[in-house]
């Protein structure tokens, strides 16, 4: 993962103008335009089902499809594709902002390359998935970015690409009972096009959370826990280990903590360098 992730990050630098600048405008368009026509279609033959994925026409000669497939994938309610434009607009913009150009059009064509191979193999193929791991890798980019769930609940972009994730892995769950081989493919190419990318932040968040986790688990910073959760307890915040004077009782005096003790053992400054080193607890 992570060569192939050096190698895509080594083209997208050396060639910065490489791609379709705005590419996610083009998909609007032509979405929108299919769409429409789809609604003002008087012969009965919807125009999607002419650009649609269909691989016993592509192998007949209609190659159109295997590019045409990305503006028939958003159903009929309007109000879904309205939704599902805006947030295509807003997710491809920012990525692309981030990105650049190359590395944007890099993401969407190399899954649109697998979700078509898929497609060729299984004889169906859809570019929805590829659309939800889109917002995977705006979470992953923007995990504090705020949206309104149900237009009223503050939600973190973070936590939105926990559930989508889920939805992912339930999805997968079900093409598999139910033996829908391209759907489950489907899924599992286009979150491999998301792993792809992110591979080496998804280590080092991980390396970060294994880091935390050990270093809770360090006698030190359990002794220096439980020490603060006893001195909460308490009406000082210091306490001489040997003579037991507190900040409380002798406000100007000055303590400080030994580091070759075991534990977590305050001393005052008559003391600090001067008491007898506890060994064990």
């Amino acid at each position: 993962m992570n060569k192939l992730n050096n190698l895509i990050e080594r083209f997208c630098y050396q060639h910065p103008r490489f791609g379709i600048p705005n590419l996610v405008y083009y998909l609007i368009g032509g979405s929108a335009i299919v769409y429409v026509l789809d609604l003002i279609s008087y012969s009965g033959v919807a125009v999607s089902s002419m650009l649609s994925f269909n691989r016993a026409l592509i192998l007949q000669g209609q190659v159109w499809r295997l590019i045409t497939f990305v503006f028939t994938t958003w159903g009929e309610n309007v109000f879904y594709f309205l939704l599902g434009m805006y947030f295509l607009w807003f997710i491809g913009t920012n990525l692309e902002r981030e990105w650049g150009t190359a590395k944007f059009n890099c993401y969407y064509f190399l899954g649109l390359i697998l979700t078509v191979i898929v497609g060729l193999f299984t004889g169906s193929a859809s570019t929805s998935y590829l659309e939800m791991t889109l917002f995977l890798a705006f979470a992953t980019l923007y995990p504090d970015a705020q949206f309104l769930l149900f237009f009223f609940i503050p939600i973190k972009a973070k936590w939105l690409g926990y559930i989508e994730g889920g939805l992912l892995a339930i999805s997968l769950v079900m093409s598999l009972i139910s033996l829908d081989v391209g759907g489950a493919l489907s899924i599992v190419v286009s979150v491999l096009n998301y792993l792809i990318f992110f591979w080496p932040e998804l280590v080092y968040q991980v390396n970060r959370l294994r880091g935390r986790a050990n270093h809770a688990r360090q006698p030190n910073v359990i002794q220096f826990k439980k020490a603060s959760r006893e001195l909460k307890k308490q009406n000082y915040t210091h306490k001489c280990t040997v003579c037991g004077r507190t900040d409380v009782d002798y406000p100007d005096l000055e303590f400080r903590y030994c580091s070759r003790c075991v534990g977590y053992h305050c001393y005052c400054l008559d003391h600090i360098n001067n008491h007898v080193h506890i060994t064990e607890e």
